[in-house]
């Protein structure tokens, strides 16, 4: 199938190895919005809307895994390899504090308040740290009487609210927690390995990746249905349009490719541009560009409608791979 208006993408490059997580700040109000992504080369990044870089963290010693932003993106949260995950400052770049754990941390979520940070990893627990007094031991998620939240890597933690966290695992269980009780709350199994979990807050679901699986499931289990759809192959990530609500975008480890789906899994676009498996990728609160991630070590910024005058996309497109 061809398809005659590709998106040219912009290329973000400034990463070394491959970019394992991207993940985009709300919008702001003045309108504008950054991104932070996460790089095997221990280096997470800062970039305006535009693409443009602002600035590197310094200070992991080993891949992060995941970086999040807080709300009004005066900090940032990275967990990595090195056993640590870390707060910082995005306006001086400094780390504020590093958190010791005892695996690899896979995936960090800040409060809406910033007053706290989730953390979950290869040690198969969630971990919880009070931003206000960071030199305090973290109080764990219980569930009969352990600390072990999961019975594989968590491989995503999320906040949703202010008192509500939803973890996902390789075990294949997605949790929700009440954050004052760290007591588990209610759980959905799947029947594979997690790959996968992002929260969309404006469309207040969680996006989900299992096997051959894409699933939209409410944010907080309040009897809405779950729409899940069977691709043809095995996205290792997906975001949903947070305006729009009728397509999704996905990346895949089985190929370079960016897919773009209408809601009921039909292929809208194929979108051809990385030398290597694509990590992940995420819609802008905006929902005029998507980003993705790719082994290759760049990020490549595309455009929902392709020729029309967004951010560094000046003037009409002409096709492009």
């Amino acid at each position: 199938m061809s398809y005659p208006h590709k998106v040219v993408p912009l290329v973000a490059p400034g990463h070394t190895r491959p970019v394992t997580h991207l993940s985009f700040s709300p919008l702001q109000e003045d309108g504008t919005y950054v991104l932070i992504s996460s790089c095997k080369d221990g280096n997470p990044m800062l970039r305006e809307w535009t693409g443009d870089w602002i600035g590197t963290f310094f200070g992991h010693k080993g891949a992060v895994w995941s970086s999040k932003l807080s709300p009004d993106t005066s900090r940032a949260a990275s967990g990595s390899a090195d056993f640590t995950a870390k707060i910082w400052d995005t306006f001086s770049g400094e780390v504020l504090h590093s958190f010791p754990h005892n695996h690899i941390v896979r995936s960090v979520a800040i409060s809406p308040s910033v007053s706290h940070l989730l953390t979950g990893g290869q040690e198969k627990k969630v971990r919880m740290f009070d931003l206000r007094r960071p030199d305090a031991d973290p109080d764990f998620f219980i569930e009969n009487g352990a600390t072990v939240s999961h019975d594989g890597t968590v491989k995503s933690v999320v906040w949703v609210g202010e008192h509500t966290g939803v973890t996902a695992g390789e075990d294949g269980l997605i949790k929700w927690w009440d954050l004052r009780t760290r007591n588990l709350t209610t759980s959905l199994t799947f029947p594979g390995p997690i790959t996968s979990m992002e929260l969309s807050a404006q469309t207040n679901r969680l996006v989900v990746t299992s096997g051959k699986t894409v699933s939209f499931i409410p944010a907080l289990p309040n009897g809405n249905q779950t729409l899940s759809l069977t691709l043809n192959y095995a996205p290792s990530s997906a975001s949903i349009h947070p305006i729009l609500q009728d397509r999704f975008v996905t990346g895949s480890t089985s190929d370079e490719w960016v897919r773009v789906h209408s809601l009921d899994g039909t292929e809208r676009d194929v979108l051809k541009g990385h030398h290597g498996p694509v990590h992940c990728v995420e819609y802008s609160p905006d929902g005029e560009m998507f980003a993705s991630g790719s082994e290759d070590g760049t990020i490549r910024l595309w455009q929902t409608n392709p020729g029309t005058s967004y951010g560094l996309w000046q003037g009409p497109q002409t096709n492009g791979g």
